[in-house]
């Protein structure tokens, strides 16, 4: 390791006890997006007592913090990510979340399933670890806990979006960012990296069929529209079968919710359905919209019904930009051990830190977060209420946010002007 690894080392293993409190405590204590109060406050005050610059309410509740090292240079920005999930845990742990409230106008729990409580520890921690190193850091981190990035309530907006358009990249400007998320793909120990895109952009699908009520004994008076939506969901799985280069870019198109009717006997006038789109690249993001328009309102002309589709555009694709990757992956690997660094797949999940990196270059990596002694194959995924986070995955997570920041400060790759 460089000295400053070292030293990165030595100082991770000394506040790993205060990081793991911190997100048990977060855990036992979850908020939905654009509700972190609490979290933001605890996040705020651990900021100043390091005598790091702190801006409060940005995006409604995210924190960001301004460290300015001992010595002339660029600008680097780390990202965490503070929101909750509507989510009742059944994970059998001492801090487990007991919380409920309301969501979508329903009861429920709440719950970090997917490691947002990780995020904002880490971070933290890494805070401390910088701020202790201040004389030797060449430039300026800026730390940025985000709120809302599972989504905001209604119309509220919210999330990295509204975060950069409130300046949080401004004021000094951010030269590139660095993010990870902890996921029980992997084992502790293990980080997973991939140039260019590796999360999908993520769009939302609703589709209404109207045809013609009558009574289910006599269907040839009405239009049935639920007949029509089972042969629009049948069509849309063509899209990607058919329509797609399946050997460019994988693509989802996926219908999750079908609402029609109440009765058994009455055909309904209108079915709602809902979906989701996931791809990788913006000109087949494009062209699958066009397929899914064209194909549901054929279909639906064709068994005399009428079709209405919106389709509301989400998070951007996460794309790590090559020459940075490149630049970061032997630091992971010095930090890490070369053998527990490698190339992963692409995910179908979606990120709004892909925000951050149509401003600037930026990496976002995967920590492992499952024990070494759990099969993979039976690890609860993100979002599940059983979602286990192995708190040793803190100290790599802590450790390599660092060390990257540093490194990046030091002699990192540039934007070119």
């Amino acid at each position: 390791m460089d000295n400053f690894e070292s030293d990165i080392a030595s100082r991770v293993k000394g506040i790993e006890p205060r990081v793991v409190a911190w997100r048990r405590d977060f855990h036992q204590n979850p908020e939905l997006g654009n509700r972190e109060l609490r979290t933001a406050k605890i996040v705020a005050g651990h900021l100043r007592s390091l005598g790091i610059e702190v801006t409060e309410k940005v995006a409604y509740t995210g924190v960001v913090g301004v460290l300015v090292g001992g010595l002339p240079g660029p600008v680097v920005a780390l990202r965490a990510d503070m929101d909750a999930l509507p989510v009742a845990e059944e994970v059998d742990v001492a801090f487990r979340s007991t919380v409920r409230t309301e969501w979508g106008g329903m009861q429920c729990g709440v719950m970090h399933a997917c490691g947002h409580d990780a995020h904002t520890a880490i971070l933290m921690g890494v805070a401390e670890v910088l701020a202790g190193m201040r004389e030797r850091v060449r430039g300026t981190v800026k730390f940025l806990f985000q709120p809302a990035e599972e989504g905001a309530p209604g119309d509220e907006g919210g999330g990295a979006e509204m975060m950069i358009a409130e300046g949080c990249m401004e004021n000094p400007r951010v030269g590139a960012i660095f993010g990870l998320h902890v996921t029980s793909n992997h084992h502790t120990g293990k980080i997973g990296y991939r140039s260019g895109p590796l999360m999908a952009s993520s769009d939302e699908l609703r589709i209404f069929i109207r045809g013609n009520q009558t009574h289910g004994a006599m269907p040839w008076l009405g239009v049935d529209p639920i007949v029509v939506g089972s042969q629009v969901v049948m069509g849309l799985q063509t899209i990607v079968s058919r329509r797609m280069e399946v050997t460019r870019e994988p693509s989802v198109v996926t219908v999750g919710v079908f609402h029609g009717g109440n009765r058994d006997n009455i055909i309904p006038d209108e079915v709602k359905m809902e979906g989701t789109i996931r791809t990788f690249d913006e000109g087949q993001r494009d062209a699958i919209h066009d397929h899914v328009k064209r194909i549901t309102e054929m279909i639906a002309e064709s068994g005399g019904a009428k079709a209405r589709v919106q389709i509301k555009r989400g998070y951007d694709v996460v794309v790590n930009d090559p020459a940075l990757m490149g630049f970061a992956v032997p630091v992971l690997q010095r930090v890490a051990g070369a053998a527990n660094v490698g190339v992963v797949d692409k995910v179908c999940g979606a990120e709004d830190f892909s925000c951050f990196q149509k401003v600037v270059p930026g990496v976002f990596i995967r920590v492992g977060c499952t024990p070494p002694d759990v099969d993979l194959r039976r690890a609860a995924p993100n979002h599940s209420p059983r979602f286990f986070v192995d708190e040793a995955c803190l100290k790599l997570g802590v450790t390599s946010l660092s060390a990257l920041a540093l490194a990046w400060l030091e002699n990192g790759v540039r934007p070119q002007s």
